[in-house]
């Protein structure tokens, strides 16, 4: 994987991308640290999306485990609290 620079990406867009070998992913850094992958199409775009879509929910589904397993575990009472408004609203 190539890291480009946004800056250079911005100015030299064309010239950066004729560098990096054909299929290789592209990793867009800027000041801040990395911010962008340039995925290249190979095939049936249809099904890369979905492929693509798809890692970056079990990304974001992992993420969620971390934050839900470092915050305190809840109360009994406040479980049962708000399961039973989730089903009055669900009876209506």
């Amino acid at each position: 994987m190539r890291q480009i620079s946004l800056r250079e990406f911005r100015t030299r867009g064309t010239k950066a991308l004729q560098a990096v070998p054909v299929g290789e992913t592209i990793l867009l850094s800027g000041q801040d640290g990395p911010t962008f992958f340039l995925v290249p199409v190979m095939g049936d775009v249809a099904a890369e999306d979905r492929e693509l879509r798809r890692a970056i929910a079990k990304a974001s589904l992992r993420n969620s485990w971390k934050l839900a397993n470092a915050a305190p575990p809840l109360p009994e009472e406040e479980i049962e609290k708000e399961v039973s408004q989730v089903r009055s609203t669900r009876k209506r």
